[in-house]
């Protein structure tokens, strides 16, 4: 093979894995700005490209989007923004400089262009087989409260998910279907060997620390992009990438969006955010794959929701819903 060849083939597979390097930064021709030694984008500069208007509702500190989607909200010197109502955590603090508001040019890419300008499937790509990771199991128990251990109910979940999936027209099945040991690499080989479209880690969550039991809600992570912060690096055990769930940051976004949108507003859950992670389960997917932290063992009224059936079969059917949502919007002609 050629020198120029192989360079060219170097050049396309490293721009592959790179989430800033797709169509839409190439189309988007937003100029940049650096600051605080990575690139930034001038929040008016993107609304406009969007077709929308920008302002301030509090001077220099909140600043509002109208585009024909929804609102998207953002404060400076904070991550955390609200995209057409459900909460979405940036990988950088929004900036503020001359009185301007600044995007992180890789959260135009991979957090809002995703909402806004939603990517599509191939024709010939319809989203039909879905994997469930049932969190923990065997001699992993997972979080624990009195006797009462996650990895049952997290089996538990993932069957009324299926089952619920499995009527809505899907192929879906799961990682584990009893209390068995699986370790981490094997959970995404499986999602691979059986072809999933879509790969979902289902698990609940738990506090400690003064006001345990005060913290409550729904969060669903998926995976961080190259080079940026995670919102919790806690079990990560990896460096900044890129790795094969980069491939999918747009699709990523876009299905942890619509989760976390259908749980938090059909269910009226605390919303805790979209945000992003390095787990090992969502860096080795070699699919659009999210993790769910659905609600809080902790919590006295979400833990009523993971231990009854009657009122977890609900927020299966939430994220159900969201993941239709999803598969409508990717397969939009």
């Amino acid at each position: 093979m050629k020198l120029a060849m192989k360079l060219g083939l170097a050049v396309a597979l490293a721009l592959a894995m790179v989430p800033g390097a797709d169509a839409q930064v190439f189309s988007s021709r937003l100029p940049r700005t650096n600051l605080f030694g990575r690139e930034y984008v001038r929040l008016d500069d993107w609304a406009r490209q969007q077709g929308g208007t920008a302002r301030w509702t509090i001077p220099h500190q909140e600043v509002k989007v109208s585009l024909g989607s929804g609102v998207f909200a953002f404060t400076v010197d904070n991550r955390k923004a609200t995209l057409k109502g459900t909460t979405v955590w940036l990988s950088y603090p929004v900036a503020f400089k001359n009185g301007s508001a600044y995007l992180g040019a890789s959260d135009v890419v991979t957090a809002l262009n995703p909402i806004v300008a939603p990517p599509r499937n191939l024709a010939n790509r319809p989203v039909r087989t879905i994997v469930l990771d049932p969190g923990h199991g065997g001699r992993d128990p997972g979080n624990q409260e009195g006797k009462r251990q996650e990895k049952q109910f997290t089996l538990s979940f993932a069957k009324e998910v299926a089952d619920s999936l499995t009527k809505a027209g899907f192929t879906v099945s799961l990682t584990r279907d009893g209390d068995s040991t699986l370790d981490l690499p094997v959970r995404t080989e499986l999602a691979r060997r059986r072809g999933a479209d879509l790969f979902l880690c289902l698990h609940f969550n738990s506090a400690d620390g003064p006001g345990a039991a005060t913290v409550k809600g729904t969060e669903v992570y998926c995976m961080t992009p190259v080079r940026a912060s995670s919102t919790n690096a806690r079990g990560e055990g990896a460096g900044a990438g890129p790795y094969s769930g980069n491939r999918f940051d747009a699709k990523n976004m876009l299905l942890a969006f619509q989760i976390q949108k259908a749980v938090t507003e059909k269910l009226g859950m605390e919303d805790r955010g979209v945000k992003r992670a390095r787990f090992q389960v969502l860096r080795e997917a070699e699919m659009p794959a999210v993790l769910i932290e659905s609600a809080f063992m902790t919590h006295a009224g979400d833990a009523k929701r993971i231990y009854d059936p009657a009122l977890r079969r609900p927020l299966a059917q939430a994220v159900v819903d969201g993941v239709l949502a999803y598969k409508r919007i990717v397969e939009r002609k």
